[in-house]
């Protein structure tokens, strides 16, 4: 291993990031499990950061993803693609939005690019409105946006993105409020911002938002929130690229728990859909989507290959009810993770939905985040056969749990009970 770690750094750049002390090599995987170079089996609670969604070396996706690779694997969207029709059909109907149009990326960072090209060329403004610590993918324009430092590597931006309050419930100055003073607080906050700036194009936000450690709102904030848009004619972006397909198990997506006042203008999702392979993509009223004036086509998006799989995965998904195992399973993992975190004082909070799970670690006594404390439980876990994420907002010291949604009981158990002894050992 020592010796691919020693390549990977002479070739690779030094930000990209890699995962405990002596990285780990994965080689192939099959169902909730994975295994390493050296034959060591894990229990995956992190699923490729959520894109393995139904499991790993699914057989209706593999299948599906062999026969079309011996058909045609690319022809690019010049040409009429019927895999890829199919799909958007099917997402269109799925998304909620009326009259919905959806175009194809290769990543959510791709789609979130896309929907702010929408936003703003429909609008005619290039301001944007975004949350506190938030993510929304790797480009220049979504890093302009994104308001997580630690996923913020320039200032520069060729947007002008003006941050709103109430990504984040249980921080910052409205954390001490009840729910809907909290809402209220923040809608407040929203109105006083737009009376001191030009009008904005959109507010894109994360229904729960991933990279800044699985923290939300209320539900209805962004309801409520959509209402004072709409009096400005601000369009609602909601970025799904995590909490797509039914992952937080009560909705299939994430901007649901918000739906009093109907569903965003546009919609990105990306990760889970292709399950592992490449696959972003936005869904946009037809009018916002076709309001741009000049050619424009994506060459891998929408790909024959990896349309198939999407088709797959999304016909599993649906069939085997996996947003109701996410729901049934999830809330079972939290209860666990929450009578074991109320037993060890260096665990703040553990929240999250359905199958999308944060465990917030500060130093005992305080309110102080511990990022060592994070990354020694990682390690802990992997020594114990659970490979976890982490993220977190102001310091990376939540804990993120997010397994293939077909996850079983008794492997949420296992993967509780060695999260449980990892914590025990670090603190």
């Amino acid at each position: 291993m020592s010796d691919l770690y020693d390549r990977h750094k002479a070739v690779l750049p030094d930000w990209l990031a890699l995962y405990y002390k002596d990285p780990l090599e994965i080689t192939h995987g099959e169902g909730r499990h994975v295994w390493d170079a050296d034959g060591k089996k894990y229990l995956d609670f992190f699923g490729g950061i959520l894109t393995t969604m139904t499991a790993h070396a699914l057989p209706e996706v593999t299948k599906a993803v062999s026969e079309q690779a011996g058909r045609i694997i690319h022809s690019s969207t010049l040409y009429l693609n019927r895999p890829m029709v199919e799909l958007a059909e099917r997402i269109a109907r799925l998304s909620g939005i009326p009259d919905a149009r959806v175009f194809f990326t290769t990543s959510g960072t791709e789609a979130n690019d896309t929907a702010l090209l929408l936003a703003t060329t429909y609008r005619r403004s290039n301001q944007i409105l975004a949350m506190r610590n938030s993510y929304h993918g790797r480009s220049f324009s979504a890093i302009g946006i994104t308001g997580n430092r630690g996923w913020s590597p320039t200032s520069l931006s060729p947007l002008q993105t003006l941050y709103v309050h109430g990504g984040v419930r249980t921080r910052g100055p409205f954390a001490h409020l009840s729910d809907a003073d909290f809402i209220a607080a923040c809608v407040e906050d929203l109105r006083d911002l737009l009376g001191h700036t030009r009008p904005p194009a959109a507010l894109i936000a994360e229904p729960i938002q991933g990279v800044g450690g699985f923290t939300s709102p209320p539900d209805g904030l962004y309801a409520a929130f959509r209402d004072v848009l709409q009096e400005h004619g601000i369009l609602w972006i909601a970025d799904e690229v995590q909490t797509g397909w039914g992952r937080t198990g009560d909705h299939f997506w994430g901007w649901q728990a918000h739906g009093r006042s109907g569903p965003p203008d546009i919609l990105t999702f990306a990760k889970g859909i292709g399950n592992g392979m490449s696959i972003g993509g936005v869904v946009a009223r037809a009018e916002i989507m076709n309001c741009l004036d000049a050619n424009s086509i994506s060459t891998f998006g929408g790909t024959q290959i990896t349309m198939a799989a999407g088709l797959a995965n999304l016909t599993y998904l649906l069939e085997h009810d996996l947003q109701g195992n996410a729901r049934r399973v999830g809330g079972l993992l939290m209860e666990r993770l929450r009578a074991v975190g109320a037993q060890l004082p260096g665990v703040r909070e553990v929240r999250g939905r359905g199958l999308m799970i944060g465990v917030e670690l500060v130093r005992p006594g305080t309110d102080e985040a511990d990022p060592d404390a994070a990354a020694a439980v990682l390690e802990a876990a992997r020594d114990g056969g659970l490979l976890i994420g982490k993220g977190g907002g102001h310091n990376t010291s939540v804990l993120r749990i997010a397994p293939p949604l077909s996850l079983t009981v008794a492997e949420a158990e296992e993967g509780a009970a060695i999260l449980e002894q990892a914590l025990r050992d670090v603190q």
